[in-house]
């Protein structure tokens, strides 16, 4: 849910304000025994600094920052920055179009409503995600019927897309979730056997790739956001990514009230909404933008270094990429908990004993098809009037997902800002895991 996933993102940069980040590194060799008594027991902790924190403010965030304040030009109407920060990130990416928009789950509903989305139309969704994927298809009176969770990647099954087809089927949603990318290759062959176009949601993979080519530019559309969270951030904020210029026009169009272009530019041609982003956030942007590289490449090292650790250590299983990712963005760093190697400790018990030797973790999401967001939905007047018992029965009855249920009792995350640290502070969690291994007998009886 999303007040979890921002109750952990709020700890963890509490958790971390201040950090130098000029830290020796240590070898795993040097590390010391995983032993003594557990933090949470009133042993001493592993460690007491902070991680990183976020976000990183730095001189070229103010200096644009204040050169819009003073400009008085605020309005993407009237500015540049949203224009030139849309040519940087297309350039980066590799995309013929670039639309900023004011949120994630904005750049998704323009999406969409490009697509020509809409009442008894289907879209083929993940379960393990952030609500806004599903809240935007119900937000177009369409139905995201969920398709269940590939364990060991976190993502989509693609292998299960195809079972999930019926003659409703409009659109194809998948999730890069945590930065990881889906199983693209599999995904772009049923669409292309079905003739569906594929949306991806890459709101938490900023630079990631498949076969060397960045996500969101490999389907018909991509989406990012650019929340407070996010690896490139502007506090709130999103961008839909093409190289399809009719879906292009249709999704500015839709973001700018419905307006027309060129002789319409008055004028008011199709459905819309006012989805723009401000110019204080694309100069934060632009600014922000400068360092994504240096520190996505620091993500990469830290937790290709984590991983190795990690895989070690029974019961702990860090995620699976697919054969085809070439690069991973790291919002999340995710593995799944086995507590049957930690003496049969709950994953909630586990986390706290985590936190208490200073390194926070979360849970992760919810079973997203289960929440009851999706009852108060299907049973408002306009789902009631649109669709009818038996239909709306026989949505019920596909959307089950057992792997996903199973994911949601096994996942534990870190947030990105974790792994902005050193090699030094990998250790540590490491070293902090192992500890609550050797030490679980303590409190799993206590």
């Amino acid at each position: 849910m999303e007040e979890s996933r921002r109750e952990f993102l709020s700890a963890t940069f509490a958790a971390t304000a201040g950090l130098g980040l000029a830290k020796p590194s240590l070898s795993f060799s040097m590390l010391p025994e995983s032993g003594g008594r557990l933090a949470i027991l009133g042993g001493t902790p592993v460690r007491t600094a902070p991680f990183p924190s976020w976000p990183m403010v730095k001189e070229n965030d103010e200096k644009n920052w204040s050169e819009v304040l003073h400009a008085g030009r605020w309005c993407r109407l009237d500015g540049s920055f949203a224009t030139r920060f849309e040519k940087a990130w297309a350039e980066t990416l590799g995309a013929k179009y670039c639309l900023v928009t004011a949120s994630g789950t904005t750049a998704l509903l323009t999406s969409l409503n490009a697509l020509d989305i809409g009442p008894g139309d289907e879209v083929l969704v993940p379960p393990y995600t952030f609500v806004a994927t599903i809240n935007v298809v119900f937000m177009q009176h369409a139905l995201p019927v969920f398709v269940d969770t590939d364990r060991d990647t976190f993502q989509i099954d693609a292998r299960k897309l195809e079972a999930a087809i019926t003659s409703r089927t409009r659109c194809i949603l998948p999730v890069h979730m945590g930065g990881s990318p889906a199983d693209l290759d599999k995904i772009l062959e049923v669409a292309k056997a079905h003739n569906l176009p594929v949306l991806e949601d890459a709101c938490q993979a900023h630079l990631a790739e498949w076969k060397h080519k960045k996500v969101s530019t490999i389907g018909d559309l991509g989406c990012f956001s650019f929340q407070a969270s996010k690896n490139l951030n502007s506090g709130e904020g999103g961008a839909v990514l093409t190289s399809n210029e009719e879906l292009f026009q249709a999704s500015w169009s839709f973001h700018n009230n419905g307006r027309g272009t060129g002789n319409s530019a008055f004028g008011y041609v199709r459905n819309g909404c006012n989805h723009r982003m401000t110019e204080f956030q694309a100069a934060l942007l632009l600014a922000q933008m400068s360092r994504l590289e240096s520190q996505s490449q620091r993500r990469n090292q830290n937790a290709e270094y984590l991983t190795r650790q990690l895989r070690g250590i029974p019961g702990i299983t860090p995620a699976r990429m697919y054969d085809g990712t070439t690069r991973n963005a790291y919002h999340l760093y995710m593995f799944r908990y086995d507590p049957s190697h930690f003496e049969g400790l709950p994953r909630d018990r586990f986390l706290k004993a985590l936190e208490a030797e200073g390194i926070p973790g979360s849970s992760g999401y919810t079973p997203l098809n289960k929440e009851p967001s999706i009852e108060h939905t299907l049973n408002s007047r306009a789902f009631q009037r649109i669709y009818s018992r038996e239909e709306l029965d026989h949505y019920r009855e596909r959307n089950h997902c057992p792997e996903n249920d199973r994911l949601c009792e096994e996942a534990v995350w870190f947030g990105q800002t974790m792994l902005l640290a050193t090699k030094q502070d990998m250790d540590q969690i490491a070293e902090g895991i192992r500890k609550i291994q050797k030490n679980a007998g303590q409190l799993a009886h206590s």
